[in-house]
Formats: C-alpha cells, structure tokens, sequence
C-alpha cells in the first residue's frame, strides 16, 4: 500500500472511533489493511445467534475468537452484533421440546442464558453491543415489529434483553440499533421505544443509526433531524452500519459493469457532506462503522439484486482510496 495514504481512523482522532465490518474471510486476506485504517470492527454476522449458538447446548466461538484475537493483536475496539434480532436466530430457539412454539418462561430464560454466554465471554473486551436490532415495523400502521420475540414474550421482551447484557457486562455501552432511522414516521417510533426504556430505566446507553444510504438519499435534513432527536435523549449515537449504495433502493438495474461518472461524483460529494454533519455532532456520535472494508465485499453485491456489483466504501476493489476518501479526511 501507499505509505502516503494516511490512515482513515487517523483523520479522526479525538473526534469518534472509525470501524469495519469483517469476518474470518476478511481479516486473514486483508488483514493488514484493516488494521490500518480502522480503529473498531464489528463481525458482520459471526456473533450473530444461529452463527455462534446453532444447537441449545453447543456455543461455536472459534470464529468470534478469531475475530476478538485479530482485535487484541492489533489494537483495534470491538462493537459486538446482535444479541437478539428475529433474523439469523437459530430455529430451535422458539421450539418447544414438546412440539410446537415454546412457551414464555422457556424463550426468555433461553434469551437471558444466550445473552449472558456470549456477553459475558467477551466480558471488558467489547467496547459496544447492539443489544436488540431491527424490533420496528417499517410500516406506518404499527410500531413493533412482528416476531416471535414479541408473540411470546410481548414488548418486555427488550427491556429483559438489555438487562441481561447489562448483567453479563456491566461496563459494555448498550445499543439500540434500526436502519431506515431517517425516515420521518419509523425515526418517530425509535424515539418513543428508546425514550420509554429509558423511563423504566433500562440500561440503555445509545441509539444505533445503521446508515445503509445511498447517493440519492436520505437527505442531509434527514439526517440532521434523526440526529438531533435522538440526540435529544441524552445517549450516544453510533452509525453502526455505513454504506453508500450506487442505487436507489427500487432500482432493479443490472447493465452496469462499473459506476457512472455522475454516481462517483454524487458518491464523493455525499460522503463529503455526511462527515461533516458527523463532525457537527461528535459530542453525541461517538463511533462510526462502515459495514465492510472496501469495495471488494459488500453485502448490497447480492441485495437487493442478487449478483450487482455495488461500490459503496471509500476504498476501492484494490483496496486503495477513492476520491471520497481524501474529501471525508479533509
């Protein structure tokens, strides 16, 4: 690599912590790379429940460990996802021995006793949980998310969650963590689920806005206004999952074998503006996670069109930076 490339994390010193999604897969090939510009990391999916915990009495950490070992080598922060989430949730978790769904008192005691394994393994290692993710409903017509968290064990559900990450680690800054945050009528509804765990005085620490944006939107208002209402609760807010799609959600497009000039152009400019409103704000956001390293992996390469090439990140397929890069470091 460049040695006149200066660090991404660098550019940010005192201002937030600057992270990457990764797996075993990433940090082995690329490794270095990642050590040098990110200064946080969070598996992408290798601590999430069906990965770490796929049978009721077997845990399979090796890869969550190899993870937490690259970190400690290198001197990097870890923000730990997700402890509870509808998605990537081992079947066997809402199963009944007997047949059928399990019962409330057997979901929650197998939710609490996950919870306090896999927190408590990682015990003054991770810095940050996503405690509980994704529990709201996109749609404008109802607040909580359908699962079968909430249809077993109603809206406590959360509360028991957090308590018992706070339990297994009582010094891990705990998170609520949703994407499509800017969205006026679900940025709303965040408010009011985190403003009312706060009020029964769950330990609950911040607010994860996810970031999956693209070069069209959210705009820069949106963003803003997000912010300073969740702000407004007096917790710290993480941009957990940073990614700026070529896309517009709807666009089914797949004739593009390389981004436009114009999309490069918006990409750069966007990314620009959207480190300086962070920048703005860091006395509330306090870290700030790309989900993935560079233009090489992303996860918007198979969503929501399986098999589009998408250029996201501020490093590109060779790992070197992007015009974007040099606007975000300033």
């Amino acid at each position: 690599m460049n040695k006149k490339v200066p660090a991404l994390h660098e550019a940010f010193n005192g201002l937030f912590r600057i992270g990457a999604a990764v797996s075993t897969r990433t940090i082995r090939s690329e490794g270095d790379f990642i050590a040098r510009h990110y200064n946080s990391i969070t598996a992408e999916n290798q601590m999430k429940f069906e990965e770490i915990h796929p049978e009721e009495n077997r845990y399979t950490f090796e890869k969550a460990d190899e993870i937490m070992a690259f970190a400690s080598q290198n001197g990097i922060a870890v923000r730990g996802h997700t402890l509870v989430w509808h998605n990537q949730t081992s079947d066997w978790v809402f199963e009944s021995p007997y047949g059928g769904l399990a019962d409330r008192e057997l979901l929650l005691r197998r939710m609490q006793e996950h919870i306090r394994t896999v927190a408590g393994r990682y015990k003054g290692q991770i810095y940050a949980w996503d405690v509980v993710n994704e529990a709201i409903e996109d749609k404008a017509d109802l607040v909580m998310r359908r699962t079968k968290w909430l249809d077993i064990l109603g809206e406590a559900y959360i509360r028991h969650a957090f308590e018992a990450a706070h339990d297994a680690d009582p010094n891990a800054l705990l998170f609520y963590n949703d994407y499509n945050e800017t969205e006026p009528s679900k940025r709303d509804k965040i408010y009011n689920l985190v403003r009312s765990l706060k009020e029964k005085g769950v330990p609950i620490h911040g607010i994860g806005l996810q970031g999956h944006w693209n070069i069209h939107s959210p705009s820069l208002t949106e963003i803003r206004q997000a912010i300073e209402l969740y702000a407004s609760l007096d917790l710290q807010l993480h941009v957990t999952e940073l990614d700026l799609s070529m896309f517009r959600f709807e666009d089914r497009r797949i004739d593009l074998i390389a981004p436009t000039e114009q999309m490069v152009e918006l990409q750069h400019r966007r990314y620009e503006e959207i480190f300086g409103l962070f920048r703005e704000y860091r006395d509330v956001i306090t870290s700030v996670t790309f989900w993935g390293a560079a233009d090489n992996y992303t996860w918007l390469d198979n969503f929501p069109v399986r098999g589009r090439k998408n250029w996201p990140f501020l490093f590109n397929e060779e790992l070197q930076p992007k015009p974007a890069f040099w606007r975000v470091i300033g």
